[in-house]
């Protein structure tokens, strides 16, 4: 066996072995087979109602999105919340009131030490969107649920936020105790988190190239 012939095969071994390796780690491969990984990471912080309650003063969370071809993972990693207690989850088209069009992405709960995190997997980019050609029939589990939509055309919804799952948790943190429809339910507490350090129609999730 030559030299030459012995590095053409450990080379295509070497290329074969990293494939694998991509494929097990859910990365999407460029045109010549390389890795093609985009990682894009923000910060939630807190709402304005939080602020001017001047409740939760080291509330914060940490984002991280990476886009593994067909999806995209995000990790959320709070921290300074009320310990032992969940929170709810939700992408939004504005980041404050009124929100605009928002959709129950998962829960996240705390740990004595006020930390929680979330992994989420969805479609986490420049093309996430909501869009209902017409109205139709909505199912009403919940005595508050609507029973057909509005109409809308694409709305993008690149916005974050993070709301107490009980108004009463939030009044045992030194919150606001208002209700909002912000969970499962529809009877959650008050917004504690949120990307308003973006603008409106700049979310950070339309940062990240699908």
């Amino acid at each position: 066996m030559t030299r030459k012939f012995l590095h053409g095969r450990l080379a295509r071994l070497g290329a074969a072995l990293g494939l694998i390796a991509a494929i097990a780690l859910g990365v999407a491969m460029t045109a010549d087979g390389a890795p093609k990984i985009s990682t894009l990471k923000f910060n939630m912080k807190r709402s304005a109602g939080i602020v001017a309650a001047g409740c939760l003063p080291k509330a914060r969370a940490d984002v991280t999105v990476t886009s593994q071809g067909p999806v995209e993972v995000m990790r959320v990693h709070a921290a300074g919340l009320r310990p032992n207690t969940e929170y709810d989850f939700f992408v939004t088209q504005v980041p404050n009131a009124p929100f605009g069009l928002s959709w129950y992405q998962g829960d996240i709960e705390t740990n004595a030490r006020g930390i929680g995190t979330g992994v989420f997997i969805g479609r986490f980019n420049e093309e996430t969107f909501i869009v209902a050609p017409g109205t139709a029939p909505a199912p009403t589990p919940h005595e508050t649920d609507v029973d057909t939509n509005p109409a809308t055309g694409p709305v993008h919804t690149f916005h974050l936020g993070l709301w107490f799952n009980s108004p009463a948790d939030a009044v045992a943190a030194g919150c606001p105790g208002a209700t909002t429809p912000f969970n499962g339910e529809h009877n959650a507490g008050v917004q504690v988190l949120n990307t308003a350090g973006f603008a409106d129609t700049d979310g950070p999730l339309g940062r990240l190239k699908p």
